[in-house]
This record gives structure tokens, sequence and C-alpha cells, in this order.
């Protein structure tokens, strides 16, 4: 497709004029379903060409090769013709396929991607528009996969001025930097037990990549390993239909995704069989949970913040020697109930939490100016000390917006720092890098908002 940086402005130029698009959130969701389709098809074109036998899961009318691609349109299949398939046959079909235990993940994905689907969309000649700009992109093409994973990412981003639709956002510029500084090996396991959109995961896959093209060659097995090696599960329906979509252009046929709430499991009933390497994650702060979910938690442990909840199923499903690193708000660092507190607790004397960093305050801008931190802790031995960091707003701006977001390279300071650790005070005599005792922290009263 030669004009692929305009992709996202064509839709949004044609929707503008659909009665039943009602903003960002839902031009998004939209995109989301009709895009799902097309990548799910160009995969079952590869699927086809390596096994002869393969056979989709979706009936063959209701393939996006026989209804929304352009050459196959000589039944006229546009207007009410059009609407009435879309709404009276495709998603009803495809909402109830008869998937079982034994369906394999790339076919089951199907169901669960379009199981709270919507179609917005209320003129069928808009409608048919929107399927033949986005059947113009070629995914037999690795450049132009390539190149779509990074519009990807703009739509994704643009979920941040979206509305409530931002809290499945995480800037890529911090799910990077997280990913970076875990240092992901060939053959580990990595899991995000509410992964939004998938940016842990895929920055999770960019860095193996990178460990991958510095080892200069690795065998079929290891390459197998990079894209076996996440296991992700996200509560809400929009946000898992474009996680499982940007983990198929990222390479993954059967991406571990999985649709529901990770809370809802007896936490003591854990073994070590459903423990990780590594875990990435941004837990939803702010929500509740109900009673019955609490009681899946030991009674130390039950809190009425859904963070707090999602720190503890962390720490019970990280292996030995494992590695974390979660992003948790303020509240957390000063919060002084009883769960937060036997958190944190168990963070200094279970745990390794050997670093905490703080963001700025805009970081998440617009959709929250909440101020949140990153820990990082390992379950090992606990040195007795964690160090924290201050990331601050870059001089050339007064805060970071959906236009001036964060970038990588604001955590080069950090970085740098990361591997070489000494105190730092700032020009006005305030710390932006010192270390604490564990005991210091104990004595705070678990106050960590130091």
């Amino acid at each position: 497709m030669s004009n692929l940086s305009s992709f996202v402005k064509r839709i949004r130029d044609v929707m503008r004029n659909d009665a039943g698009i009602n903003g960002d959130a839902q031009r998004i969701e939209q995109i989301a379903w009709m895009l799902f389709l097309k990548v799910y098809d160009a995969k079952e074109e590869d699927w086809e060409f390596e096994d002869e036998k393969y056979e989709s899961i979706i009936p063959e009318e209701l393939r996006w090769r026989y209804w929304a691609h352009t050459e196959n349109q000589g039944d006229g299949l546009t207007g009410d013709k059009l609407l009435n398939f879309i709404n009276n046959k495709l998603f009803p079909t495809l909402k109830n396929l008869e998937i079982s235990p034994d369906t394999p993940i790339r076919q089951s994905i199907v169901r669960t991607t379009f199981e709270d689907a919507n179609n917005y969309m209320k003129d069928g000649v808009l409608l048919r528009q929107i399927a033949n700009i986005i059947d113009e992109l070629d995914f037999g093409s690795y450049e132009e996969t390539h190149a779509f994973g990074e519009i990807y990412e703009t739509i994704l981003k643009e979920l941040q001025s979206a509305g409530s639709a931002g809290e499945f956002y995480t800037p890529r510029a911090v799910t990077q930097f997280m990913a970076k500084m875990i240092k992901p090996q060939i053959g580990e396991t990595m899991a995000d037990f509410a992964c939004g959109t998938g940016g842990f995961l895929s920055s999770w896959i960019k860095e193996l990549e990178e460990v991958k093209d510095a080892k200069g060659s690795i065998s079929n097995e290891e390459s197998e390993k990079i894209y076996n090696s996440i296991y992700a599960v996200e509560k809400k329906q929009f946000p898992y239909m474009l996680c499982v979509t940007n983990m198929l252009l990222h390479g993954l046929d059967s991406p571990k995704v999985y649709h529901g709430n990770s809370l809802i499991y007896k936490l003591l009933d854990y073994t070590q069989k459903d423990a990780f390497d590594v875990i990435l994650m941004n837990p939803p702060y702010g929500g509740s949970e109900k009673d019955d979910i609490k009681q899946n938690f030991p009674a130390d442990l039950r809190s009425s913040e859904t963070a707090d909840l999602f720190m503890a199923v962390i720490m019970y499903r990280l292996k030995k020697e494992g590695r974390a690193a979660v992003i948790v708000p303020d509240g957390f660092l000063f919060g002084n109930d009883n769960a937060k507190n036997n958190l944190k607790k168990k963070l200094l004397t279970d745990f390794n939490l050997h670093t905490i960093v703080r963001l700025p305050g805009s970081v998440f801008s617009p959709y929250t100016s909440i101020t949140t931190n990153i820990l990082f802790f390992n379950n090992e031995e606990p040195t007795g000390k964690t160090w924290f960091y201050r990331v601050d707003i870059p001089s050339d701006r007064k805060h970071f917006s959906k236009t001036k977001p964060m970038e990588l390279k604001h955590f080069d300071d950090c970085i740098a720092w990361w591997n070489d650790r000494k105190e730092i005070t700032d020009e006005e005599g305030n710390p932006k890098a010192k270390y604490y005792t564990a005991q210091e922290l104990i004595d705070s009263n678990y106050n960590f908002d130091v």
C-alpha cells in the first residue's frame, strides 16, 4: 500500500460521515475487529501454505477474502446488503463458533475476539469504503507488515485520549524501559495478568529479538522459544481484541493471550508450575473488586484496591530467582492500610525490592494525572537496600502530552545511573537518587513516598 502513512486519516475521514460512530473509542473499536479479520486472513494464508490439511474455523463465506476482498465484490455486497450480512450473519456466527478445550489457540481466539465486539457503523456504503481501505494492506509483504506494526502502535496510542479506553494503554517509552531493564533471556517465560493492548508483550519480544540479533544466529528451537515465551490475560473485550491483533502482527501465530479475570483464582492454590521467570505489568488501579473476588486472597492481603490484589498475584506467581517490574500509583507508596502495609512488608522481607523509579506526573496524560512509580524486585534473598531514582520532566517542556509524549531517550540518565549507582542531589539540594535500608522503610511504617 503506497499511502500507508495516511491509513488512519483516510479511515477517520470516512467514519466521520457515519451516524453510528460516536467518538474515538468507537472508531478504534470499529477499526479493530475489521483489522483483526484482515490480519487473521493473512495468517491463514500462511497456515494453508504450510499445511495443506488446514481448515479455517471461520465458515468460508465469512472469511475476509470472501466478503471484504475488493476483487470479490461481484455480488455487490455493499449498502444495506452488506450491513445485513455483517449484523445478521457475520457477527452472530463468529460470536457462537463452537470451541472446546482441544481447539487450538490460533482458532479459538476468533470467537473470544468477537464475543463482545460491536459493529457501530450504520451506513453500508461507508462500511464498504472502510473495508476497501483495509483490504489494500498487504500482509504478505514483510516490509509492509512491519511498517503497519508501527501504524498499529499509533492507533493504540490514540486510545490515551479516547476517554476511559486510555486505561488499557501504557506509553511505549515506559514499557520499553521496563523490558530493557529486566534484561530478557531467550528461554525465559514472561507474564502480564492485565495486559491491555499488549504493550509489555511487544516490548518483551522486541528486547528478545535484540538478544537474538546480538547472538548473530540462533536455532529454530530458540527462535520458537521467543514467540512462545508470553502468557497474558485481559479482562475487557476491547483491549483483548487489540492485543490479539497486535500479537499476530508481531509474528505470534498462537498467542497465549486469554480473555478473563486473573483475580478469580484462589491465591494459595498456585504452585511453581503457575509461576513465571519475569512479570511485567501495569495493574489497573483505582478500581474495586467484589467481595467474592476478595475471598480468593489471604485475610492479610485482602483489599478493595485492584492494584493491591494484582500485586499479591504477582508475588505468588513469580518464580524463585524471578524478576518483576510493576507500575504502581503514589497511593501504593504512602498508603498504610492493612493490605498495603503487608504487601510492602513482603517486598522488603520476602523479596529483593532493589529499585523504585519515580515517574513524572504527566506520563499518562491525558488519561490520568496520577503520579506513578515502577517497582523492580526479584524473588530472592533481600539485600536490605532499596534505591529510589526520580525521573524528571526534560528541561525543554513543562509536561508530557498527547502530541509530546514521553520517549525512551528521557530515561537515558536513569539507564546510565542503573549500571553505576551513586547518590545524586539536584541543584536545589533534593535527592534525585538515594538508597534507604529496609529497616529505615520499616521504621517509617512502610511509607515508601520518600
